[in-house]
């Protein structure tokens, strides 16, 4: 059993990470909110509030207007009219005289009446001569007796001169109220959604590890030798796909070393017989009583054992390689009547020593299909070569080619004795009659077929077996 890594030191694990991320973005969301949103929801309340001031001043400027050119007022008058407008607008009013300086010194403002009618008035001299030096409204504030006020300054204009100010002034702690309430409820908010983060992120980052942690003991069971249970994730993430991904890679691991056991047992069971026979016929050769017509006929079987030999080396590792799934294909738009007719000609000098009559049924224009060609070409030549081992003397073997709507086809007809009915001809090492081959051809033909997204069946009426390949046609 392979060892098993020691833990990470605290923080350097994926958890402790994948926490302490969720805990950072959830302080940083909270410190953008504490420390810049508030602020400006504080700001906003604050000229929403001299907003509404201005406007108040706007809408009295004419009374206080006629007040200031009326020669003939008093000072209850005054005072009554003062309180009067105050009470209208829901705002504290002092109006303000202005004693024009010697020299070049400030002006300096004293209060003419209030609508308190108190002797100690929110005077805010600077914003008076802001107001006068503008000759505008002047925005501002100053704390008075404790309590934060918001302030106005307007100007009246008597004879083109800057005559008096009228202040208006309204307490600003509705504003600092709201906002002081915004910031404890933010705080407690914040404290509970960072203890939030902090669970749920370890909540989270414990499953991603233990997913991850599983998938790293797997990997090293299978890096030492074992064969491990497909994992099972239905999640759609990033590591359900890569645990999907480790399950396929194990089974093409695993594929791969079935391939490589049955390969190994394979090749020694059928690489004995002929081994031994050569080794047989070499003790023979030795005997010094040979004639030279019985050294011929041991050379003529050395030679067909070594033949067999060639040809089961060859099987096996197109067996190998289509069992571990590393057979690549060149999928292409092949003639399937010229390889047929390519293929039949390498056998006709066969053909003729064995004394069969070769003919071919191929059309004219061709026969188009999506293959690889060379895949085609070896499975032709398998089953030209199981025809003609199995066709006797004076028949005929058939080679013909067309398409329909299963899609397009080549079949190999013989006048043999058919096939076996006790025996699926197209398992592994299934021989027919007295065959010397391995039994691994149909086996290699009909896999081949399939790869190609085809298939290969096999007929026999009685007097003899038909093999079709069958593959997908290609559009014209």
């Amino acid at each position: 059993m392979s060892s098993r890594r020691s833990r990470p030191p605290p923080g350097r694990s994926l958890r402790d990470k994948l926490t302490l991320l969720f805990f950072g973005v959830t302080a940083a969301a909270f410190g953008v909110l504490y420390f810049l949103v508030v602020p400006e929801l504080e700001q906003n309340l604050r000229d929403q509030k001299f907003e509404e001031l201005a406007r108040v001043a706007e809408g009295t400027q004419a009374r206080f207007d006629r007040l200031t050119r009326d020669p003939d007022i008093t000072a209850p008058q005054l005072d009554g009219s003062v309180t009067g407008i105050s009470n209208a607008v829901d705002a504290r009013i002092t109006l303000l005289g202005i004693q024009k300086a010697l020299g070049r010194g400030p002006d300096d403002f004293y209060p003419i009446s209030d609508s308190r009618e108190e002797r100690d008035v929110p005077l805010n001299k600077p914003l008076a001569r802001e107001a006068v030096r503008e000759g505008d409204l002047a925005f501002g504030g100053v704390r008075f007796r404790g309590e934060q006020l918001g302030q106005v300054a307007q100007p009246l204009i008597f004879e083109g001169q800057p005559s008096r100010v009228v202040l208006y002034s309204r307490p600003f702690e509705d504003v600092t109220d709201t906002v002081t309430f915004v910031r404890s409820r933010m705080l407690i908010g914040g404290a509970i959604a960072l203890l939030l983060a902090l669970v749920g992120g370890a909540v989270v980052a414990q499953t991603l590890a233990r997913r991850v942690r599983r998938l790293e003991v797997a990997a090293e069971d299978v890096a030492a030798g074992h064969y491990v249970e497909p994992l099972v994730d239905s999640s759609e993430d990033e590591l359900g796909e890569l645990t999907r991904a480790f399950n396929g890679m194990q089974e093409q691991l695993r594929r791969v070393d079935i391939a490589r056991r049955e390969f190994v047992a394979t090749a020694s069971h059928e690489l004995r017989t002929p081994i031994f026979s050569l080794g047989g016929f070499v003790e023979l050769l030795r005997d010094e009583d040979l004639d030279e017509a019985e050294r011929l006929d041991f050379l003529d079987e050395i030679a067909q054992q070594v033949e067999r030999l060639k040809k089961l080396a060859v099987d096996l590792l197109d067996l190998s390689r289509l069992d571990s799934g590393s057979l690549a294909l060149d999928i292409d738009t092949v003639d399937l009547a010229e390889v047929a007719a390519l293929v039949a000609g390498e056998f006709k000098p066969a053909m003729a020593e064995h004394n069969t009559d070769l003919q071919l049924q191929l059309p004219a224009d061709g026969v188009a299909a999506r293959c690889d060609r060379e895949r085609v070409v070896q499975i032709v030549r398998i089953l030209l070569d199981n025809a003609l081992r199995h066709t006797p003397p004076g028949t005929t073997v058939r080679v013909g080619a067309g398409s329909d709507s299963a899609g397009a086809a080549i079949t190999i007809a013989d006048e043999g004795p058919g096939l076996p009915d006790d025996k699926p001809v197209f398992d592994r090492f299934v021989t027919g009659g007295e065959s010397q081959g391995a039994g691994l051809g149909l086996a290699i033909a009909r896999e081949l077929a399939g790869r190609m997204g085809g298939s290969l069946r096999a007929n026999s009426n009685g007097e003899g077996a038909a093999f079709t390949l069958e593959l997908p046609e290609a559009r014209r």
